[in-house]
């Protein structure tokens, strides 16, 4: 899962050693994202399912999309739809994805971009791949987290941020055995460049095998962890 990435990950600021002190949090609970189909009919992994509101919040809802290598004439994607009163999230690891709307936003994310979209008072969307990946086929894999907007600021005009892979802020671990994508939110003072209404923090990390992450996380908020692969 390259997304952005690096040649050498031990050039990278590093996240501290936690102190032998630091309180841990016990896992709440584990559950298995159930299959399904989205839009024209991509799959995807509902991740939240079984997940109770109030150790979501500000969450609503999160589709990891693919992964899956399509052949020629198969992508696909959703046709023209509403959202209103919250924001999408859609994250590209690998593939190349258009977005469009109703007020004539839009644009194209691809490996490690990211496209966040204010729906607020709301609008209509629309995402496809590009005609060329129709035609020849190809990886298609990323995440698509809906983030629900407080109550002051839920008919606020729509609006975008495309934040391009190169610049979201890269770390390691102590031991550099880990690549962390902070998309945004911070970890240890290193900001991502996503800006929110509400604070929550969004990382993507890559663990070498055998590796440990160890996170310093804000007490007030709600930890998540979703395992795109392996276990």
């Amino acid at each position: 899962m390259p997304a952005i990435t690096v040649d050498d990950v031990l050039v990278l600021p590093r996240l501290p050693r936690l102190d032998e002190s630091t309180t841990f949090r016990p896992v709440r609970r584990l559950t298995t994202a159930p299959s399904g189909f989205e839009g024209e009919g991509f799959p995807v992994r509902r991740a939240f399912a079984g997940v109770p509101l109030s150790e979501l919040d500000p969450f609503i809802h999160l589709d990891q999309m693919g992964e899956v290598d399509y052949a020629p004439g198969e992508p696909k994607g959703t046709p023209w739809h509403p959202h209103r009163g919250f924001e999408t999230v859609t994250y590209m690891i690998d593939g190349i994805m258009d977005h469009q709307d109703s007020n004539g936003g839009g644009g194209t994310i691809t490996n490690g971009d990211t496209q966040w979209m204010t729906a607020g008072s709301g609008l209509l969307h629309i995402e496809a791949p590009p005609e060329h990946l129709v035609v020849s086929g190809g990886l298609f894999h990323g995440t698509q987290l809906w983030v629900n907007l407080p109550r002051a600021a839920k008919m606020n005009p729509p609006r975008y941020q495309e934040i391009r892979g190169k610049e979201t802020a890269l770390l390691t671990t102590p031991d550099g055995g880990a690549l962390i994508r902070v998309i945004a939110g911070e970890l240890a003072g290193h900001r991502g460049p996503g800006s929110t209404y509400t604070p929550i923090t969004i990382a993507h990390v890559t663990i070498q095998p055998g590796a440990q992450v160890d996170i310093p996380w804000q007490p007030g908020f709600n930890a998540l962890a979703y395992a795109l692969a392996g276990r």
